[in-house]
């Protein structure tokens, strides 16, 4: 692999005698990994690879991208290394919780593995492409508690200032800990681009101390080596907005960031880097910080305006024909002709660009209301009054676009499709054939 011109350079004078066996890992293949999805039955996973030493749920090795187990939201792909982050922030259930930079969603659906689905998950990200591929993946993953929006960061903290017990800003950086992985990220760099990316995360941390309440815990954590980018930072998070750095507990390898390289504070060492020379992953940094405690307003919970008799007897309607389970202890927000169920203690979401709030149940149509996909993988077969088991056969064909013959099956109603005692998608039965009810953007 040919680096960037000056960035041997760069190393070699950092590292000294490490950086011979840290520049011969760009020669090394990359490292894969994948999480389990705690949130789904673990008896219906058979689990392969290794464990990973600082993921709880990590294995390494590959997930196959249309496979059952991926396709139903039981594993997902992530870097090994990547999956220590979350892990340095562990929210608890019951957390309010911000995913500043979120996409394409694996930090967030590993911060949602602590949260079991308990409190709220804000996952935001500022590009409205890879906004909808994060929802996307919230989606797969079956997540129920959590909220997508779409904003800079400056937008979101006007609008929930001191929101969030926990934040995690997983910053845009410069990449130098992916270049084996995606060659693609050395076309941007060249000896001054880490410090361009610095001002950048300093304005980011700065918006997110506003909407850190005092006492919260925020985990910054980039993928690049740049000591511009990672203890430089740390220390500035500490000289200047006054948060105090808390020691991460690492295994498997992983390194005490450098003092040297910022302003020789010994609190650095309580930081983390990744080296692919010193473990089975790609470079990442990760910082933990606590906010001095103190008093902060609350921020103003969402309040939904209620269904309309029109919208409550529809879905109440489909409810009673299909399923097993009502959502009294949600939030039920129609949004146009979308309904959504959010979590009580929601913060006020209504001024802002939600691309996913919560649990998307399904649409109002003339008449009758559509269960959405969401409810195939985040609703368990028990919440259904109709599960229909499919060959693998079947699964490929429903997943193409296909229906299913199933000639004993009487009435109208929405069931539940499975493979292997995973479900997978939702179906529309009307007199023994199972209309394809799989999102076009999605088939294969």
């Amino acid at each position: 692999m040919t680096l960037p011109d000056g960035y041997e350079a760069k190393y070699t004078a950092l590292l000294g005698a490490e950086a011979p066996a840290f520049l011969a890992t760009f020669e090394m293949p990359v490292h894969h990994g994948y999480r389990v999805n705690p949130l789904r039955p673990a008896a219906a996973l058979e689990v392969t690879g290794a464990p990973i030493p600082w993921s709880q749920w990590g294995h390494f090795g590959k997930v196959q991208g249309h496979g059952i187990d991926h396709v139903a939201g039981y594993v997902y792909s992530q870097e090994p290394s990547a999956q220590f982050v979350a892990t340095a922030l562990a929210p608890a259930p019951g957390d309010t919780v911000l995913d500043l930079c979120a996409a394409p969603g694996g930090k967030t659906t590993h911060l949602a593995s602590f949260m079991q689905n308990r409190g709220v998950l804000i996952a935001n990200e500022i590009n409205p492409g890879r906004a909808k591929v994060l929802a996307s993946n919230v989606e797969r993953f079956g997540l129920q508690n959590t909220v997508v929006t779409n904003h800079d960061p400056q937008t979101l903290a006007k609008a929930l200032p001191a929101a969030f017990d926990r934040i995690l800003v997983d910053a845009p950086c410069s990449g130098e800990g992916m270049f084996r992985k995606d060659p693609a990220a050395m076309t941007y760099w060249q000896p001054d681009y880490p410090a361009t990316c610095a001002t950048r995360q300093r304005e980011i941390l700065t918006q997110a101390d506003v909407m850190l309440r005092p006492g919260g815990t925020l985990v910054y954590s980039t993928c690049t080596f740049a000591p511009e980018e990672d203890e430089q930072i740390a220390a500035w998070a500490e000289q200047t907005l006054g948060w105090e750095l808390v020691a991460i507990a690492k295994t498997g390898g992983i390194a005490d960031g450098r003092p040297d390289w910022a302003d020789g504070n010994a609190h650095l060492t309580r930081t983390a880097r990744l080296w692919p020379q010193l473990l089975a992953g790609e470079g990442h940094f990760v910082a933990k910080f606590k906010k001095p405690a103190g008093d902060a307003p609350r921020a103003s919970q969402l309040a939904v305006p209620r269904l309309s008799p029109d919208q409550r007897a529809s879905f109440q309607a489909f409810c009673r024909q299909s399923l097993t389970t009502t959502f009294v202890d949600r939030l039920l927000w129609a949004r146009r002709d979308q309904l959504f169920a959010l979590p009580a203690g929601t913060p006020d979401v209504s001024g802002l660009k939600v691309i996913r709030a919560g649990l998307h149940l399904g649409t109002f149509k003339k008449g009758r209301f559509e269960a959405s996909h969401s409810l195939a993988t985040a609703l368990t077969p028990a919440d259904f009054q109709q599960t229909v088991a499919v060959s693998a056969a079947e699964y490929a064909s429903y997943c193409h676009g296909e229906t299913l013959a199933r000639p004993a099956l009487e009435g109208k109603r929405t069931v539940l499709l499975t493979l292997d005692d995973k479900s997978f998608a939702v179906g529309k039965l009307v007199n023994g054939t199972i209309k394809n009810a799989y999102p076009k953007g999605l088939r294969f």
